[in-house]
């Protein structure tokens, strides 16, 4: 496996898989580099590892942001990636972080980016920041495909939304929706969940479980409603649980649409999302 950081270094893997993360990796991580890799023509799979800072708010974690390059390479590699790019923030943001900041605050966003009011809501300007790192990884990469999970659902939506909308500016680029990827007792597999305690693991399964809880609903509101009393009972505060179109996640309109539960909701130490695909309603 090749370490990448200048990205003139990049010309042999053009053509790519491409797996875009911020490091911390996990067996969901994993998950998307095997799958990149299993894509039986030959392509090399590339996965990158950069904590963006113009997707983080002024309050958010980036400084705390789990860093574990170690192992994070030590796994990519047993995943079977050909390579890592690590670029630096002069490589991802050459006029300097102070203007990346103001162009993500502008960018310019498809509609799932700032309609919702799911996590564009809840995380102001993430967004901007999100599209813009990804736009930049394709343009230095040039992936043929890349992977991203269904646990970041409305990032996976918009993302896929700014590729359809960029008028063939990353050429045939084809995302990838790859499952979540849970723990034994449901918990879906993030970084962040390193932050948790002991004590806290089961009380982070509250999410999980409003989840399943809507599972079992007849209709879109009833599931909301379950949601947030199963997330209440386990002492979360939730930015939102709500039932959605799952491909505008705007509010549902009528029965028979697909749909995806989503949840955000907060423990003192950590904020956890999760989504799920709902039955349909008839």
């Amino acid at each position: 496996m090749r370490l990448v950081e200048r990205s003139d270094a990049l010309t042999s893997f053009h053509g790519c898989a491409l797996v875009p993360t911020m490091g911390a990796l996990h067996e969901g991580h994993a998950s998307l580099i095997r799958r990149a890799a299993a894509v039986p023509d030959g392509r090399p799979t590339v996965a990158t590892i950069f904590v963006n800072p113009t997707q983080f708010g002024p309050r958010e974690d980036f400084a705390k942001y789990p860093r574990t390059l170690e192992a994070d390479l030590r796994l990519a590699e047993a995943a079977g990636a050909d390579a890592v790019f690590l670029p630096d923030v002069a490589t991802i943001y050459p006029g300097g972080l102070d203007t990346a900041r103001r162009e993500a605050d502008a960018w310019t966003l498809p509609a799932i980016a700032t309609e919702p009011r799911l996590e564009d809501a809840a995380r102001p300007g993430h967004f901007g920041g999100v599209c813009q790192v990804v736009a930049r990884l394709f343009e230095l990469c040039k992936p043929a495909t890349a992977h991203f999970g269904q646990k970041d659902y409305q990032q996976l939506r918009v993302i896929t939304e700014m590729v359809r909308c960029g008028g063939g500016r990353w050429g045939s680029l084809r995302i990838s929706a790859d499952p979540t990827v849970r723990e034994p007792d449901g918990l879906a597999m993030s970084s962040r969940n390193r932050y948790l305690s002991a004590e806290r693991r089961d009380t982070a399964l509250g999410v999980y479980r409003a989840l399943q809880m809507a599972m079992s609903a007849q209709r879109p509101a009833t599931a909301e409603a379950l949601m947030h009393e199963t997330l209440e009972q386990h002492g979360f505060e939730v930015d939102y649980a709500v039932v959605r179109d799952a491909h505008t996640l705007m509010p549902v309109t009528g029965l028979e649409t697909p749909c995806r539960a989503l949840v955000a909701a907060r423990l003192p130490e950590v904020r956890l999302i999760d989504n799920m695909a709902m039955p349909v309603w008839r």
